[in-house]
């Protein structure tokens, strides 16, 4: 029997795969993690590891959190670490809305909807686009987006493998973008807070940090991806000549489109009533400004309730819709279907609540060991020293920064795909860092203990 010699055929993403698949489960990697630290606080405290606050001016000492009172805290810490960790409430409240919208069908009624109502020039464009901001409701893009892709493109004549590789590119490639905050964003947020508050325990970093950049890149992506499938994919696949009888595009039923039309009634009444609450200098969404007499005026819109609390409004909005959508259209029959409803989508998160577990332990014995603080501040001082020898002007080392960060995420995504388990292994050391060079995590919130009394050194 004539063998083949593999050998030859093992490039780099053979290697990538392998040691992707190596790894052991995020959730035990974090355990795995928090071990760590804890042997390195004994480590560091024995040699006496230290460093020097660069906003304070005090010395920085690594505690051991194997000593008798280390150990004291964690057991202690334990259930709080888990129950006060930012990204779990704040997810598990926004999952029960949206997870009302996908099992209502809204979601997959609107995609659907979307797609078949697009005009055929059009079709490439709004399958990347539709397949990118599919994340808003899970995985839902790779159930539906990708087949539903195939049949329209089989349906106008063209090869139905572009549009499904086109749809395949939206959703893998720009899983996390998108024009609507969903559940993802307060996850993220919450990693950033608890990562940011290792400088500052009072800061919060908000879901909508990263909206502009997540909102640009939907479009980004869907144009990039429509040139790319259109230009370069198609023409590779010549002429389509298959001869599977073409299926009938699914149209939305007559109950469907009065659902969809009911819900986007009730979100034009939300949007409304956002309005009404924000546009006016005293509406009742504004937030609470102190003004220079010491009275509080509520003329604020960055800390507004409404910008603030994006997790509860979230919440009630895309309820309502997925409760307004799923009685319209029979999916809820009672008010108890709704509640089964809930259940369905926290069941989504079992796996979820083990790995922030976990999560929640590394980065709470992080922050206690005092580990990242120091990481941070040695990190800082690198970076203002390779400035030195560089001699770039700030602005330019920033730019060279963000992008040597990206690249290294970029190959970060090759052995971890899962985002939330990737920032919270990344964010507790590398937002530090960037905070010491006043690259905040949230645009215009300064720290309040580094805002005034970093070094012009660090200041950008």
């Amino acid at each position: 029997m004539e063998t083949t010699n593999t050998k030859s055929k093992k490039g780099f993403f053979y290697y990538v795969e392998k040691g992707g698949n190596a790894l052991p489960h995020p959730a035990l990697l974090f355990g795995i993690f928090a071990l760590t630290v804890l042997v390195l606080s004994a480590i560091g405290s024995l040699l006496g590891w230290h460093g020097t606050h660069p906003g304070t001016g005090e010395q920085v000492d690594v505690a051991n959190l194997m000593s008798r009172d280390g150990l004291h805290r964690i057991l202690l810490g334990m259930v709080t670490n888990y129950t006060s960790f930012a990204p779990l409430g704040v997810v598990m409240v926004a999952m029960i809305g949206i997870g009302i919208t996908e099992t209502s069908g809204l979601v997959r009624a609107a995609i659907n909807a979307m797609l078949v109502k697009t005009p055929a020039r059009l079709i490439t464009f709004m399958v990347v686009f539709t397949a990118v901001i599919s994340n808003v409701a899970g995985d839902l893009g790779y159930v539906l987006v990708i087949p539903l892709a195939g049949v329209i493109f089989h349906a106008l004549g063209r090869h139905p493998i572009v549009g499904m590789s086109a749809a395949f590119a939206g959703v893998s490639g720009g899983f996390s973008a998108n024009i609507f905050i969903n559940s993802l964003d307060p996850l993220l947020a919450g990693l950033s807070t608890e990562a940011a508050q290792i400088l500052d325990p009072e800061y919060v970093v908000l879901p909508t940090a990263n909206y502009y950049f997540m909102a640009v890149s939907t479009f980004l992506i869907a144009i990039v991806g429509t040139i790319v499938a259109v230009k370069w994919i198609e023409p590779r696949f010549g002429k389509y000549t298959g001869d599977v009888p073409r299926e009938e595009i699914a149209q939305p039923t007559a109950l469907e489109k009065k659902g969809l039309r009911n819900t986007g009634l009730l979100f034009l009444a939300w949007f409304v009533l956002l309005l009404i609450g924000l546009i006016p200098e005293n509406g009742i969404l504004r937030g609470p400004v102190e003004l220079e007499d010491g009275t509080i005026a509520y003329t604020g819109l960055l800390n507004s309730p409404a910008l603030v609390g994006i997790v509860g409004l979230l919440f009630l909005i895309t309820l309502s819709l997925g409760v307004v959508y799923g009685f319209t259209v029979g999916k809820f029959k009672k008010p108890g279907d709704v509640v089964l409803g809930m259940n369905d989508s926290m069941k989504m998160l079992a796996t979820y609540l083990i790995l922030v577990f976990f999560a929640a332990q590394f980065v709470a014995w992080f922050r206690w060991s005092n580990l990242g603080l120091l990481l941070a501040i040695n990190g800082a001082e690198f970076l203002q020293e390779a400035n030195t020898h560089l001699e770039l002007p700030p602005s330019i080392f920033l730019i060279v920064l963000v992008i040597l960060f990206i690249i290294f995420t970029a190959f970060t995504n090759f052995l971890m795909g899962s985002a939330s388990a990737k920032w919270a292994i990344m964010a507790p050391i590398f937002v530090p860092i960037l905070c010491f060079w006043d690259i905040r995590p949230n645009f215009r919130k300064p720290f309040s203990a580094l805002a005034t009394a970093l070094p012009m050194s660090f200041r950008l």
